[in-house]
């Protein structure tokens, strides 16, 4: 445990934003999760809409600082691309 009172605050400090990032990658993963979930159902308008919210909340956990900006990106470029080779295979 800290001592000084700078290390108890910075301490404390990083147990607010510990939780706070948890939160915020714990709500990517749901939405991710959902993309997923659609993609095994078959139903590849779900699969869009799914993308479709899921995009701004992988950039909004980014800009929070709870991941890098080019993880970011390429997570949802990664889910971009397999939305829509699922789309294509489900059209054709």
């Amino acid at each position: 445990m800290a001592n000084h009172k700078s290390a108890v605050k910075r301490n404390k400090q990083s147990h607010v934003r510990r939780i706070r990032n948890r939160s915020n990658r714990t709500k990517m993963k749901s939405v991710i999760k959902s993309i997923y979930t659609a993609i095994e159902e078959n139903s590849a308008e779900k699969a869009q809409e799914a993308l479709l919210l899921a995009i701004p909340v992988i950039d909004r956990t980014a800009v929070k600082g709870a991941m890098h900006k080019r993880t970011a990106s390429r997570k949802v470029s990664r889910l971009t691309r397999r939305v829509n080779n699922f789309v294509a295979q489900a059209q054709a």
